[in-house]
């Protein structure tokens, strides 16, 4: 039975002291496995890796967004000013505010960030957690549809799940559209339905599947569904991502690369040509994700500085750089 394998390892002062496990797969233009190493063809979860299809869903339903507040629908945003700033326009177009986000209290991801959050006297906020453009997004999509938004009543079952008539619910037309997009992107079933950190259905997939889906996106016309959100990532990396995030900084790198993370280590790239990516570190270890993919992209010929960078996270000793996670050799002969 194939089993996630050694994709990195962790190199102190030249003593290995440790091991990524995980699995990576590499898709053609036509959907078919290029290459792949360790579990692909399972359920997984894609976490925030899903974001570009979720969006693809709300265009087919009647958001109305392009460029940056795009970028911004499919983001797991740092919470950086511009972000919160593009939240409330997503919101204001409307009708809507802040207060109708059902995201989960928090602070901005980005260190930064959130020192400049707390220092300006703010607290946990539904608007700083990373989820925020998405779930502004989904709104107006409601809005849009003529859909209703809110039931703050949680159903009597033993999930406690959300209110038909909330957006977050799996049963609700917006989410059953969403389902639809991803699985029409992946060209496969969702398996299995689950609750995001966010609040928001999280749909597994396979790890091929979720490859192919960015190779289609990269790959799309610009005036394609498809090819608008692939697009908004690539023209406005910052406002998808976050201006000092390695997600950002590769899609500014490499002309045509179109990128998401997600939680527990999944990572997703999508290529003009029409190939797909997809890695999952099997602990959930974010600092392993970007020293795999830039592997992966080296091993399929690319090269670029900022592949050279990410493929070492470094490790550091009493205020010095002593090692680094990187990639397992044999994982990509």
């Amino acid at each position: 039975m194939t089993e996630p394998v050694i994709l990195a390892d962790v190199v102190r002062s030249g003593f290995v002291e440790g091991h990524h496990r995980g699995s990576v797969v590499v898709t053609a233009p036509d959907g078919s496995v290029e290459w792949s190493a360790g579990v692909i063809d399972q359920p997984m979860f894609p976490r925030s890796s899903n974001k570009p299809m979720q969006a693809l869903g709300m265009l087919r339903n009647g958001l109305d967004l392009d460029g940056e507040l795009l970028a911004l629908a499919g983001a797991s945003h740092s919470g950086e000013a511009f972000h919160l700033d593009g939240v409330r326009r997503i919101l204001a177009g409307a009708g809507l505010d802040e207060s109708a986000l059902r995201t989960p209290p928090a602070y901005p991801i980005d260190d930064q960030a959130r020192d400049e959050w707390v220092r300006a006297g703010h607290g946990l906020d539904p608007i700083t957690m990373n989820c925020s453009g998405k779930h502004a997004a989904m709104l107006a999509t409601c809005v849009a549809s003529n859909w209703p938004f809110h039931d703050d009543a949680r159903a009597k079952s033993p999930d406690g799940v959300w209110g038909h008539d909330d957006y977050r619910s799996p049963e609700h037309p917006l989410q059953k559209a969403i389902r639809t997009a991803v699985e029409d992107s992946a060209a496969e079933k969702v398996s299995y339905v689950a609750v995001d950190g966010c609040g928001a259905p999280i749909l597994a997939i396979t790890l091929a599947g979720l490859a192919r889906s960015f190779g289609l996106f990269a790959s799309a016309a610009s005036d394609t569904l498809e090819g608008r959100v692939a697009n908004a990532f690539r023209e406005h990396p910052d406002y998808a991502s976050g201006s000092r995030r390695d997600e950002s900084a590769l899609m500014r790198a490499i002309p045509g690369l179109f990128c998401k993370a997600g939680a527990e280590s999944v990572y997703a790239v999508g290529l003009a040509d029409g190939r797909g990516l997809a890695v999952k570190i099997d602990d959930g270890t974010p600092r392993a994700r970007a020293v795999v993919m830039a592997a992966t992209l080296q091993r399929l010929g690319m090269t670029h500085e900022i592949l050279d960078q990410q493929q070492h996270s470094p490790l550091y000793g009493g205020g010095i750089r002593v090692g680094s996670v990187q990639p397992h050799p044999a994982a990509f002969a």
